[in-house]
């Protein structure tokens, strides 16, 4: 592929007649930027412009999943049963603990939750099966047992997942993107899942070493891509899969900017985009913050820019901070017409 359209997502009001919904939300546009691999070069275009099939991809509604609408930002909070995640290792790996901090981000806010049992922090070593089932499979009994939310499960592994499948969970989100585990895809076609398909370059244990890629931007979009055609092979539904460009995972930060600056272009590949960039190393090295629980500012300030560019999913640590920045967000867009 030699050309992408990114569409210029804006949330004006009034909206112009001729504008188009970004995936069936509040966002619209009426311009997409024209990348090119052969040139590297950015063109505004309107969108008249832009081929049909793009077009089509770009503004059709995103269906439900789990249950959980897209037409609004919804927020996935983080619940790692991990001793060495890099903001919160440690913190919840007892099932009480688990389920207090669960409680605490559906009273925040929460729309869905997303625990996960194996650190994919940089460095990190890959955890045995059978030891992050242990984790995680009395914690999502627990939260499951005590409140509504939908679960997702933050595995690379079919056996992993099944059993948090068995045990409440409804959502498969996998940091490798269906490549670790070639079970997964269809363990998860099978029992009719919805799926998170992350990107990443290289294994936790080396991925930042060395980073490299012709056009992050693109090169990602086309990892993508490729992975919702092989999953839909396997009889996974585009309107199940959930895409995640994977902030952090084999990226400098000026990968990661561009990733952040260019986001909407995920709109094209035609499913809702999740965000993971909560307390992330790329805020450290732009603001020097060094204690991953204080970025609980760059976080937001991430998040409010992902959802400036239509972004449904925003996985986050910070739930009740995050929430009360997008709804004055919205309320501001929205001006006279805001009703409480």
């Amino acid at each position: 592929m030699n050309e992408y359209y990114r569409p210029l997502v804006r949330f004006d009001i009034p909206r112009p007649s001729n504008a188009l919904a970004v995936a069936g939300g509040s966002g619209w546009f009426t311009h997409a930027v024209l990348h090119r691999r052969d040139d590297d070069s950015q063109t505004v275009i309107h969108m008249d412009d832009v081929p049909a099939d793009w077009i089509a991809k770009i503004s059709a509604p995103r269906a439900p999943i789990a249950g959980m609408t897209l037409d609004q930002p919804r927020l996935m909070g983080i619940l790692n049963v991990t001793p060495d995640s890099f903001s919160d290792g440690g913190l919840h790996v007892t099932p009480a603990r688990a389920l207090q901090r669960a409680e605490q981000m559906a009273q925040d806010g929460a729309d869905l939750l997303d625990v996960g049992g194996e650190s994919t922090r940089p460095g990190a070593q890959t955890v045995p099966a059978e030891a992050e089932i242990a984790r995680i499979e009395p914690v999502i009994r627990a939260v499951r047992h005590n409140q509504p939310l939908p679960v997702s499960v933050d595995t690379r592994k079919s056996s992993v997942a099944e059993a948090a499948v068995h045990a409440g969970a409804s959502i498969i989100n996998d940091v490798s993107g269906f490549t670790y585990d070639r079970m997964l895809g269809r363990y998860c076609a099978e029992q009719n899942l919805p799926v998170c398909i992350m990107h990443s370059q290289g294994e936790p244990e080396d991925m930042q070493l060395d980073p490299n890629y012709d056009c992050v931007l693109l090169d990602v979009f086309d990892f993508l891509n490729a992975q919702i055609s092989m999953l839909a092979e396997l009889g996974i539904s585009r309107d199940n899969i959930i895409v995640d460009p994977g902030i952090g995972f084999g990226k400098s930060l000026q990968h990661n900017l561009a990733l952040l600056n260019g986001i909407s272009l995920f709109h094209a590949l035609g499913c809702p985009i999740l965000l993971g960039a909560s307390r992330k190393g790329f805020i450290r090295k732009i603001t020097g913050v060094l204690p991953a629980s204080a970025r609980m500012p760059g976080s937001v300030a991430t998040a409010l820019a992902a959802v400036g560019q239509g972004v449904q999913i925003l996985r986050i640590h910070d739930v009740a901070e995050t929430k009360q920045a997008i709804d004055v967000w919205k309320a501001i867009w929205k001006g006279e017409q805001f009703d409480t």
